[in-house]
C-alpha cells in the first residue's frame, strides 16, 4: 500500500529509522548507516550535483528527471538526519521559526 502523498516523507522517514534500528543484510539504507557520516555525505554531494545537472534540462523530460534526482537527494538527506538522530519535527520546527522573516534577515541573524 502506498502512503498518502501528504505523509510520504513521514512514512519514508519511519522506514529509514526502522532500518537504523533493525538493520537487514540486503538493505541499501543499512549499508549507508554502516558507512557513517562520510558515506552518507558523499552520496548527498553526488545527488546534489545530479540535481544541478537535471535542472539544466528543459521540457517534460527535464522536469521528470529533476523530480527523480530531487527524490534521490531528499532520501539521502533523510538518511543523514536519521543517522544523526535529527527528526523531521526538528527540521519543521526550524523552518517554522523562519516564517515571517525574509531569507536575508534569517541569514543575518545566524551570523550574530
Amino acid at each position: 500500500m502506498k502512503p498518502d502523498p501528504s505523509s510520504v516523507l513521514q512514512t519514508l522517514f519511519a522506514v529509514i529509522e526502522d532500518r537504523r534500528e533493525n538493520p537487514t543484510q540486503r538493505s541499501y539504507t543499512t549499508s549507508l548507516f554502516q558507512g557513517g557520516v562520510a558515506k552518507i555525505a558523499k552520496k548527498i554531494v553526488e545527488e546534489a550535483a545530479e540535481v544541478n545537472e537535471a535542472a539544466e534540462q528543459t521540457g517534460d523530460v527535464g522536469r521528470e528527471h529533476l523530480a527523480e534526482e530531487a527524490a534521490d537527494l531528499v532520501y539521502h538527506l533523510l538518511v543523514m538526519l536519521a543517522h544523526r538522530a535529527v527528526t523531521l519535527a526538528d527540521v519543521e520546527r526550524v523552518l517554522e521559526g523562519r516564517f515571517g522573516m525574509s531569507g536575508i534577515e534569517e541569514k543575518e541573524s545566524r551570523s550574530k
